[in-house]
C-alpha cells in the first residue's frame, strides 16, 4: 500500500463557504476533478472553477427537499472503495463507480438553530444527516481518502496543497480522520443532549480544543486541559499556565462573580485568603491583601474592575503567580510586566456552564452549579436582637465567601471585608478557631464582626466560641435539630441569627 496518494477527483459540499475559494482555486490548478451539489455548485462555477454536479454522476437529483442528495452508491462507492482491494477494485469497475479522492464537507449548524430559539421542525432539519455519513465514510477510508470536516481544517489542506501540491501522505489522512471524528462525536453529542433534554438519560460531554499542560497536580502526573481557554482569556504576559494555575483560576472567577461593586480577591488553593470591597480599587486591593498577607505569596489575584498603575505599583510589591482583571491601563501592564514568569491574563466576556461535572470510582457525577446568591430578603432573623442594615450587608459579604470556600468553612468579615476563614476542617468548630486564631494573628479585633457558616451548627458550641471572641451577628442555613441551642444562645447574649435555608458545601 502507497504511503502517499494523489487526489484526483474531489467532492465539495458545505453549509459556509467563507475562506474555500483559494481551496478550489488550487485544486482546479493541481488538475483535480471537482463534484458538487447545489450551493455550492454555484459558488464554484462563480469562481470560474469547472464543477461537475453529483446529481450526473449519480443519475438522481436532489430529492426530499434536499434531505437526500449525496446517499447514493457511485458516491460513497467512490469513497469507500478500497484502491489495493482486487474485489473492490472489480466492483467498482462493474458499476461504474469513480474513485472519489477529496471529500470537504461541513455540517448543518444544529448547535446554532437550537440557540436561536428556533421551532422544533426548524430544529429537525439541522440534523445533517448526508454530511456525517460523507464525513464518517471519507475518516474510514482514509489509508485512500482526505477528509477535510470543517473550516478549521482548511488551513492544513491548503498548506499541504501550496507545499506539495495534491498529494497526501497516510500520516496527514490519518490526522484529518481523527479530526473528522472529533466533528462527527461533538456533532452527535449535541444532538442526543438535545433530544435528551433534563432527562440525563446517559451522560455524553463533548469538549474541543485542548491544552498540553507541563503536568498534572503533581510534577509525576500528566494533565491536559480541554476547552477554549484563549476564548476566556487573553494572556498578556508570563509563563504557561500550569493544571494548578487553571484549579485557581476557575476559583477566582466564581468567586468575583459573586460581586458587583468594586472587589479585590487573593486565592490559594482554592479558597479566598483576602476579599475587600471598596469604593477604590487600590483600597480594595491593600484590604484584602491584609486578610493574609502571608497566603497571598504565591497566589491568584482577581478583580472586577480595570487594574491602574497605582494599584499595579502596590500589586507589584509581593510575589504572586496570576493577576486576572477586565483590563489594565497600558502604564499598569509595563509595572505589572516587569517579573517574567508573572500570568497576566485580561478576563473576555463569557456565558459560563450551567452544569458541573467530575470523575468519581468508575463514573461521573454532575449537578447543577450552585449559582443561589442570598439577598437581604433570603436572611430571616431568628432572635430578638435584629441584625442592623449594616450587619446585613456584612452577612451577605461573608456569605458569597463561604459560598466558595471548602467545607467545613467559615468565614469573619466587617465593613466589606475578610478578617479570615477557616476552611476544609473536618469539624465546624475547627474552622471557627482557625478563623479566629488567624484573625487574631494579623491583628484584627472581631469585636462587631460578622460569622457565616456554609452549614448549620450542629451544635450550639460555634456561636458561643464566635460571641466570646467579639463577633455580634452570624449568618447560617439552618436545619439542625438542635437549632434551637444557637438560637438560645444568641437571644442570651444579645447576638444577632439569620437562617437563610440555604446550604453551601463545597468539596
Amino acid at each position: 500500500m502507497s504511503d502517499s496518494k494523489r487526489i484526483k477527483t474531489a467532492l465539495i459540499s458545505v453549509y459556509h463557504k467563507d475562506g474555500l475559494d483559494a481551496i478550489v482555486k488550487k485544486l482546479h490548478e493541481e488538475g483535480v476533478e471537482l463534484l458538487s451539489t447545489g450551493g455550492t455548485q454555484r459558488f464554484i462555477l462563480g469562481l470560474g472553477v469547472p464543477c461537475r454536479a453529483v446529481e450526473d454522476v449519480t443519475g438522481y437529483p436532489s430529492i426530499l427537499g434536499g434531505r437526500v442528495k449525496t446517499l447514493h452508491p457511485k458516491v460513497f462507492g467512490g469513497i469507500l472503495g478500497r484502491r489495493d482491494d482486487v474485489d473492490d477494485r472489480a466492483q467498482m469497475v462493474e458499476y461504474d463507480i469513480e474513485d472519489i479522492d477529496l471529500v470537504i464537507v461541513d455540517l448543518y449548524p444544529f448547535v446554532q438553530t437550537v440557540a436561536s430559539g428556533a421551532a422544533e421542525a426548524d430544529i429537525i432539519e439541522k440534523i445533517d444527516i448526508g454530511g456525517i455519513s460523507l464525513i464518517r465514510a471519507a475518516a474510514k477510508n482514509y489509508n485512500d481518502v482526505v477528509i477535510v470536516a470543517s473550516a478549521a481544517q482548511y488551513q492544513p489542506l491548503a498548506d499541504i496543497l501550496e507545499k506539495r501540491g495534491a498529494i497526501t501522505t497516510l500520516e496527514e489522512r490519518r490526522w484529518f480522520a481523527k479530526e473528522a471524528f472529533a466533528v462527527s462525536s461533538d456533532y452527535d453529542t449535541s444532538i442526543f443532549n438535545w433530544f435528551d433534554g433534563d432527562e440525563h438519560s446517559a451522560f455524553r460531554a463533548s469538549i474541543t480544543g485542548s491544552k498540553q499542560l507541563r503536568y498534572g497536580e503533581n510534577p509525576h502526573q500528566k494533565g491536559v486541559f480541554y476547552g477554549d481557554f484563549e476564548g476566556m482569556f487573553d494572556q498578556l504576559h508570563g509563563k504557561e499556565v500550569s493544571y494548578n494555575n487553571l484549579l485557581d483560576i476557575h476559583a477566582a472567577v466564581e468567586l468575583i462573580d459573586e460581586f458587583d461593586d468594586t472587589t479585590f480577591a487573593v486565592l490559594k488553593h482554592n479558597n479566598a485568603c483576602g476579599v475587600a470591597t471598596r469604593p477604590t480599587l487600590l483600597e480594595a486591593w491593600t484590604d484584602a491583601l491584609a486578610g493574609d498577607p502571608v497566603s497571598a505569596f504565591g497566589g491568584v489575584l482577581i478583580t472586577n474592575r480595570p487594574i491602574d498603575r497605582q494599584t499595579a505599583e502596590e500589586i507589584s510589591k509581593i510575589f504572586f503567580e496570576v493577576v486576572i482583571a477586565p483590563d489594565y491601563d497600558v502604564d499598569a501592564l509595563e509595572i505589572l510586566g516587569q517579573k517574567k514568569n508573572r500570568i497576566i491574563l485580561v478576563r473576555k466576556e463569557t456565558e459560563k456552564p450551567r452544569w458541573q461535572f467530575r470523575s468519581v470510582l468508575d463514573g461521573v457525577l454532575v449537578q447543577e452549579k450552585d449559582l443561589y446568591v442570598e439577598t437581604a430578603e433570603d436572611c430571616k432573623p431568628v432572635t430578638t436582637t435584629l441584625p442592623t442594615d449594616s450587619q446585613v450587608e456584612d452577612m451577605l459579604f461573608a456569605n458569597k465567601i463561604v459560598k466558595h470556600s471548602k467545607s467545613n468553612a467559615i468565614v469573619l468579615a466587617r465593613n466589606g471585608q475578610l478578617l479570615a476563614s477557616g476552611v476544609g476542617q473536618t469539624s465546624r468548630v475547627d474552622a471557627l478557631k482557625q478563623a479566629i486564631q488567624k484573625a487574631r494573628s494579623f491583628g484584627f479585633s472581631l469585636d462587631g464582626a460578622v460569622m457565616a457558616s456554609d452549614a448549620f451548627f450542629p451544635f450550639g458550641d460555634c456561636v458561643q466560641l464566635a460571641h466570646e471572641a467579639g463577633i455580634t451577628a452570624v449568618i447560617q442555613p439552618g436545619g439542625s435539630v438542635r437549632d434551637n441551642e444557637s438560637v438560645d444562645y444568641c437571644n442570651a447574649n444579645g447576638v444577632a441569627m439569620v437562617m437563610t435555608g440555604i446550604r453551601h458545601f463545597r468539596h
